[in-house]
């Protein structure tokens, strides 16, 4: 199944790091957080990616030029550096289609440029390229399949710590409650989508607060609730926690790494 990558936006909340490179190319772990994400689908069995690019895309074009998989495995050189036998590899089976999507244009927009990339294929899967999880995408197919949505995606609580505030008609405080003991769920980015969601798309229009608009008056779209590990890479202080991860021998999104992949829902 292809996978739709969103990596053409400006970043503009993490402008520290972003403006020598787009943000899907910052590191975590001395990679891409763009390659995690890449790395996920690819243990999942779906290898072929498109890549909707924009702001800075020639910085993500010559990495995975440049790629060198022995700068980034264990390898055993032999017959005075002439010979280099792998052990592992990381992007040997990918297919990666690099497209110009725009600089400016809206997530809407960028899906709808790459329609024709996207071929005959029923079903294809889509996300942001800076966003991290170990949910178990079989999971989420299967519920997308199932239900025959149109759009399914990825529904999880925030990652960040805030407190609501509820009052009376006078301003006095009846409730404050920390959102990570609210019954309180947003978009996590991971999506499955139905090939007739070109059909609800016009061009300009945003993604989610459009398109699934109309999906949802029609009652096709779904979501499938996830309590587990997921965290987006907006800021640097976001960056830095996921860097923490990586140091402190691993992180949970890194599901390649794990006996048997991740579990659970």
């Amino acid at each position: 199944m292809k996978v739709v990558l969103f990596c053409g936006g400006k970043g503009l909340r993490m402008q520290e790091a972003s403006t020598s490179i787009p943000k899907p190319m910052v590191n975590i772990g001395g990679r891409p957080v763009l390659w995690h994400v890449m790395k996920y689908f690819a243990h999942h069995g779906h290898t072929e990616f498109i890549l909707c690019l924009g702001h800075k895309q020639e910085v993500i074009k010559e990495y995975f030029l440049n790629y060198n998989e022995a700068l980034s495995n264990d390898f055993v050189l032999s017959g005075g550096g002439s010979r280099v036998r792998l052990l592992n590899e990381d992007i040997a089976d990918w297919r990666i289609t690099f497209v110009d999507t725009g600089y400016s244009a809206n997530v809407g927009e960028r899906l709808r440029r790459v329609r024709k990339y996207i071929g005959d294929d029923e079903r294809f899967l889509a996300n942001y390229g800076d966003v991290l999880t170990d949910a178990p995408l079989p999971k989420l197919l299967f519920h997308a399949t199932t239900r025959d949505a149109t759009a399914a995606f990825l529904m999880v609580r925030p990652s960040y710590t805030f407190h609501t505030v509820e009052t009376d008609d006078h301003g006095l405080v009846t409730e404050v409650k920390d959102i990570t003991r609210s019954d309180i769920w947003i978009n996590g980015g991971y999506f499955v989508m139905h090939r007739r969601i070109f059909d609800d798309m016009e061009p300009g229009e945003e993604l989610v607060t459009d398109v699934f608009s109309k999906l949802r008056a029609k009652k096709e779209l779904t979501a499938y609730r996830y309590e587990g590990f997921w965290a987006p890479m907006d800021t640097l202080k976001e960056q830095q926690e996921l860097e923490a991860m990586v140091e402190a021998g691993g992180g949970p999104w890194r599901v390649w790494e794990q006996n048997g992949g991740s579990s659970g829902g």
